[in-house]
């Protein structure tokens, strides 16, 4: 994955939500979270390397992948909240949602725990208004900010500094609001823990690791610490060195996961009439069942090598079916294609 590539949530979700992920479960979830666009119609099925999924959360043993499967049966246990006012019908909305609607684990028979094959992981769809058409107020930010935090409280303050940026006089937020947004009431009840544990934590790792850093000025009322006044700076990151690198994903929609389908079911006739080298007309059939945007793909990176192959060659069917598709038809790139995909699984 690309460093640049960014999380992108509705300012509403960030102010508003509470919910007390670890660690190493945000990590996951920010990084599928950079996947999705905010000009995004549908969720997409993200997919990582079992490998890199545990580097991602931290464990490099790897005699505890085995427990891969207990880890993100916990994850879909996990829900964020939201309150909301309905003035029109005069309510009280609470909205409970998970994070994550599905999982699959995927591995060979004869390689189990051993680190290999790949997990699939699918966003709650009721999260779209959160994260997708985000044509409103949204917060859009890099990955790389973010995924090298200590704290799994550094990050929702990044969050929640990144969406205020714009306030350039400073940016006011109870610390009961806070406390209830992380969820830590209960963990942090004394004032002097929550500053030590996550206002002063957050403080530094910002400055360390990411775009922005800043300065906090402590509001009183009757002698009691009420409110923090959060005053936000640009900043050039200090650790360059001890980042997190970001595993690659693999993203498909359902009209892609589709076109895999139909691949799939084609994928031996071709090769076969690419080994006897005849019926053209086969492999020309099964192209014209991929989507549009498959027999694109496959034109970008076959059209010059099929011209010199076309030119250097007799065989009218070949000709005719480029002619008539306008379509590039090279069995041989569609095999390296297949071959390439293959070694990076």
């Amino acid at each position: 994955m690309h460093e640049n590539f960014l999380v992108t949530k509705s300012n509403d979700f960030i102010m508003k939500s509470a919910y007390d992920l670890s660690l190493e479960e945000q990590r996951l979830i920010l990084v599928l979270a950079s996947m999705v666009q905010p000009e995004d119609k549908e969720f997409k099925e993200y997919t990582l390397k079992i490998k890199d999924f545990m580097e991602l959360i931290g464990v490099r043993d790897k005699n505890k992948y085995s427990k891969l499967p207990e880890i993100t049966k916990n994850l879909m246990q996990k829900v964020f909240e939201m309150e909301k006012i309905d003035l029109k019908n005069n309510k009280k909305i609470l909205v409970q949602l998970a994070w994550i609607s599905g999982v699959i684990h995927s591995q060979n028979l004869e390689e189990v725990n051993q680190g290999t094959g790949e997990i699939t992981l699918m966003f709650n769809p009721l999260l779209k208004d959160y994260l997708l058409e985000l044509n409103g107020f949204y917060t859009q930010y890099k990955l790389c900010n973010v995924l090298s935090m200590k704290s799994k409280y550094s990050p929702r303050i990044y969050e929640l500094l990144k969406s205020n940026e714009y306030q350039k006089k400073g940016f006011v937020i109870e610390i009961k609001e806070l406390r209830r947004m992380f969820k830590a009431e209960e963990i942090y009840p004394l004032y002097a823990d929550f500053k030590k544990y996550v206002i002063l934590q957050a403080q530094k790792e910002l400055e360390q690791f990411s775009d922005i850093r800043f300065e906090f000025e402590e509001i009183k009322k009757v002698r009691k610490v009420d409110s923090i006044k959060f005053f936000i700076f640009p900043n050039v990151p200090k650790d360059t060195k001890n980042k997190i690198k970001i595993p690659k994903l693999k993203t498909k929609t359902k009209k892609e996961l589709n076109t895999e389908k139909i691949i799939n079911e084609q994928e031996k006739d071709i090769l076969k009439a690419e080994k006897v080298k005849i019926d053209f007309d086969l492999v020309y059939e099964a192209f014209l069942k991929l989507t549009q945007e498959e027999q694109s793909e496959i034109e970008l990176e076959a059209y010059n090598d099929f011209l010199k192959e076309s030119e250097s060659t007799d065989n009218k069917i070949l000709r005719g079916i480029f002619e008539k598709s306008k379509k590039p038809l090279i069995i041989k790139k569609f095999k390296e294609k297949k071959l390439k995909s293959r070694k990076k699984s």
